[in-house]
């Protein structure tokens, strides 16, 4: 008995062969930025991460690769994964070389560029966004409707829809702002996987120290 149920199981795999995902095959990027000032109160600090010893504001969380439904992740790739050097590099922008590693491993790998090509557009795409300038002028944490934050991008970033963008709450504070891009960088609308907006009205927001 035990030989035929292990047969049964050998066919099944056979007809149903686990699918790899492929690198390059998505439908558009999603931008995201973290406030890094949360990341801070709810871990970073915690960690001791130098990147809560820096006056940073909007960090680059990732760009990554993203279907009308659903995303791919930790795709096999025949690019060589990037150097020390490389996520060094984009320490100023993403906080940490760790993150910068972390996001290639599973969001780079299905872009199907190079690490360095990847790195290049992620920081193309950061320096795109206008980024509103009125949060950086906060002295003590506030609360706020989420949506408030939403419509800050919306004015600093004119040519932007509603449906291009979503901010996102972690543990009652503003967590990240996500935006939706082409793969030459336009903002497009988000798939239903993407838009979900937080909706809270009373959403900690931190200032940069």
């Amino acid at each position: 008995m035990r030989v035929l149920i292990s047969l049964a199981v050998a066919l099944l795999l056979a007809a149903h062969p686990a699918r790899a995902e492929r690198a390059g095959a998505f439908d558009y990027y999603v931008l995201a930025l973290s406030w890094s000032p949360t990341w801070c109160a709810l871990e970073g600090r915690a960690r001791g991460a130098a990147q809560c010893d820096r006056a940073h504001g909007w960090v680059l969380h990732g760009l990554w690769p993203q279907n009308t439904r659903g995303w791919p992740s930790y795709c096999q790739t025949a690019q060589r994964p990037p150097s020390r050097a490389m996520t060094a590099g984009m320490a100023d922008i993403m906080g940490a070389p760790g993150l910068a590693w972390h996001q290639w491993k599973k969001h780079g790998t299905c872009s199907g560029l190079s690490a360095a090509d990847y790195f290049a557009l992620s920081r193309r795409a950061y320096a795109r966004v206008n980024r509103p300038a009125v949060f950086r002028k906060l002295d003590q944490p506030v609360k706020l409707p989420a949506r408030v934050v939403e419509e800050a991008f919306l004015k600093a970033n004119p040519g932007w829809g509603r449906d291009m963008l979503t901010i996102t709450c972690r543990a009652g504070r503003i967590e990240e702002a996500r935006l939706c891009l082409s793969k030459s960088l336009d903002p497009v609308p988000c798939g239903r996987d993407v838009s979900r907006d937080c909706t809270l009205g009373d959403a900690l927001f931190d200032p940069v120290r």
